[in-house]
């Protein structure tokens, strides 16, 4: 019994994780094609928002 539960488990964590990967390729890929001019959008948004921050100095 403790086999099938085990089984069980790892079958719905490989079916869960393919799930969220094929999601985020998706997003990736459909964007990246079908995206037109709104691709960047976020990144330059962000870009604008921090035009003339002082960077961070790591030692």
């Amino acid at each position: 019994m403790a086999d099938y539960f085990t089984d069980f488990a790892l079958v719905a964590l490989f079916v869960i994780g393919l799930t969220a990967v094929m999601g985020v390729l998706a997003n990736g890929i459909g964007s990246g094609l079908f995206g037109g001019k709104t691709k960047d959008k976020y990144f330059l948004q962000s870009a604008k928002t921090q035009k003339g921050w002082n960077a961070v100095k790591r030692k």
